[in-house]
């Protein structure tokens, strides 16, 4: 794996996001390729918990990516994270706890909580990717920001914050290479305009972010969710899991533990607001 260098700290603050490259060898990212194809029939919990997957939280690239950009140390692991083998969803959205109110503790002061996505193939020249709302991540409006796909090649790593508007499954034109359509305009196109894919679309996500209020709220909001609590209910760290983690400086938050036997958990099925 290649060093973690060169990450664009000051694009990440200005703009919500940025791209960090080469991370990843085509070697790594085929061996990620194979777990993930073996993770749909075998495995339905969290990446930390998959010990064919873990490796992109304990390798240590994400700990290294998320000190530069937040400036301290002390990185947060709280069991969010996920993969996808050609999904589907698409649409524009944010993941933070508040996503509509602007006087929510969210949009208090700088937000500390990031998003990684490995996208196990290559969308510089290929359809699928991510598309993101350029500088979105002050603002709960999701109508704010240049539309922009982000052409990750085989290897690398985008990063965005919580805050920033994004959205799956994105559409790259041959012509004009210059436009991106917005989400809901996936289907406008003629295929002879849309770039191929480069076959399955297969991702990998994960939050992490700093032990601090913006963190805790996040934490609760997913207590709140079907989707996130079916997930922990199949997630369990062994000694192995979190010795691997320990080892490269990623503090886990167990809350797959913390919501044992707990009957009040995960009720919503759709996004509703935390109380404040």
């Amino acid at each position: 794996m290649a060093a973690v260098d060169g990450v664009d700290v000051p694009g990440f603050w200005e703009n919500g996001w940025t791209i960090v490259r080469g991370v990843y060898s085509k070697d790594d990212v085929k061996r990620l390729r194979e777990a993930a194809h073996w993770s749909r029939k075998h495995f339905g919990g969290d990446l930390l918990a998959n010990s064919r997957l873990r490796e992109v939280l304990t390798d240590g690239n994400f700990v290294k990516i998320a000190r530069q950009i937040l400036g301290e140390d002390k990185i947060v692991y709280s069991g969010d994270s996920a993969f996808t083998v050609n999904g589907v969803q698409r649409g524009f959205h944010k993941d933070n706890a508040d996503r509509v109110d602007p006087n929510a503790p969210d949009w208090n002061g700088r937000y500390t909580i990031l998003r990684f996505g490995v996208y196990l193939q290559d969308h510089y020249r290929h359809t699928g990717g991510l598309n993101l709302r350029h500088q979105s991540h002050n603002t709960p409006d999701l109508s704010v920001g240049e539309n922009k796909y982000v052409r990750t090649r085989v290897g690398d790593v985008a990063v965005w914050s919580l805050r920033t508007t994004h959205s799956g499954n994105g559409t790259l034109l041959k012509f004009p290479k210059s436009k991106a359509p917005l989400p809901h305009e996936h289907d406008k196109y003629p295929k002879w305009r849309v770039a191929k894919k480069d076959g399955d679309r297969i991702a990998l996500f994960a939050a992490l972010g700093l032990d601090d209020a913006h963190m805790a709220r996040y934490v609760d909001y997913l207590k709140t969710r079907k989707y996130m609590c079916d997930i922990w209910s199949k997630t369990r760290y062994d000694q192995a899991a979190l010795s691997a983690a320990e080892q490269t400086g990623l503090i886990v938050r167990d809350v797959p533990r913390e919501i044992e036997n707990n009957p009040n958990v995960g009720q919503h099925v759709d996004y509703v607001a935390l109380p404040y």
